[in-house]
């Protein structure tokens, strides 16, 4: 005897089939769409890390450049610190020079 279904068997069993492949389309077009995010994302990622060691770069170059211009001011420092001690010596000469002066013309 063959076992053949009824018609109705049939079409429940089709039915079935055709709900079990759209849940599995279903599933698959949701982890997809899951994996394209997780792809996108990533490149966001890499985009934004190229974005911050570019960034990086740029602050060394200030801090080099800040570096270099207070070691100068450093140097012009003590430069102005020997000036100001040069004349603070010809103001005492000049001082000591107006009293033999004025020795001088009494």
């Amino acid at each position: 005897v063959m076992a053949t279904g009824t018609p109705d068997s049939q079409a429940r069993f089709g039915q079935s089939v055709k709900g079990l492949l759209t849940e599995k389309v279903t599933t698959c077009g949701t982890d997809v769409i899951a994996l394209t995010k997780q792809v996108l994302k990533g490149s966001r990622s890499s985009e934004l890390l190229g974005q911050a060691a570019r960034n990086m770069v740029l602050q060394e170059d200030a801090i080099l450049h800040s570096e270099d211009s207070l070691r100068k001011m450093a140097i012009i420092t003590t430069h102005l610190q020997y000036q100001q001690e040069a004349i603070q010596k010809n103001v005492e000469q000049s001082s000591d020079l107006q009293d033999q002066l004025n020795h001088l013309l009494k």
